[in-house]
């Protein structure tokens, strides 16, 4: 594949060869989520997935920050006299986050500056996270009187649950040295030097089998919700199936 960079406006998607980098693209408002940058991405994840010549996919942001979380602007009118609406925002707001894991391409976040609530859902919810030195993530809902119901999820199954229910409870922010520690990213580097580390790695990717690697993304997140003796079962019939993956 060429490179090729296409502007939705809200998201910018761009290939380099064999990897998608998906750009939010709202820099003066922190990239953050509103209904047509969370159906952007979300449509972008699905073609993504799809493309048999995209075998890795990079989720960056535009500008100082990766994501400032829901644009709390639309609120208003995501009120119970709009359930409709807000069934709707919902459901795709827990699409979107799903989707990274639930896609067969491996997706990587490269993350700078703000990562917060339904960013920080995004950036940790990537299969690997490239950080920059001035990451600041976490999960400031409640001093907007906001519950952080739909990443309680993936924070709670990647935390130890005293400090996941800190961080919902005191909308403390971890740097990127605390994020690394415990283990909610892969690497700290630089800042202008996120988007190039996560590119490499997805590059590094792109080099594998495409079916192998798609097996073990799917069996990876299959034996972790698994008891011992099923999950070693569903890695047999992994095994199996892999000797026909060898070039």
């Amino acid at each position: 594949m060429s490179s090729v960079t296409t502007d939705t406006s809200v998201l910018l998607v761009e290939d380099r060869d064999h990897v998608r980098v998906l750009t939010l693209n709202r820099p003066d408002k922190l990239n953050a989520l509103n209904t047509e940058l969370t159906g952007a991405l979300d449509r972008a994840l699905v073609a993504a997935d799809r493309e048999p010549g995209v075998r890795a996919v990079v989720l960056t942001g535009n500008g100082r920050g990766f994501c400032a979380g829901a644009d709390l602007t639309e609120f208003d009118a995501l009120t119970p006299a709009n359930p409709d609406a807000v069934l709707d925002r919902a459901e795709l707001t827990a699409a979107v986050l799903g989707r990274l894991q639930r896609i067969r391409k491996p997706v990587i976040s490269a993350v700078r500056g703000a990562a917060v609530g339904g960013g920080a859902g995004l950036a940790i919810g990537a299969d690997m996270a490239v950080a920059g030195t001035d990451l600041k993530l976490g999960y400031p809902e409640l001093r907007h009187s906001i519950v952080p119901a739909l990443v309680m999820t993936g924070l709670q199954r990647q935390l130890g649950r005293k400090l996941a229910f800190e961080l919902i409870s005191t909308g403390r922010l971890l740097d990127a040295t605390e994020a690394a520690g415990h283990g909610l990213v892969n690497r700290v580097v630089a800042a202008d030097e996120v988007l190039a580390t996560a590119v490499g790695i997805a590059q590094r990717w792109a080099e594998v089998e495409p079916r192998a690697l798609h097996a073990a993304k799917d069996l990876f997140y299959r034996v972790a919700d698994l008891p011992h003796d099923a999950a070693m079962r569903a890695g047999q019939d992994v095994n199996a199936l892999m000797r026909g993956f060898r070039r």
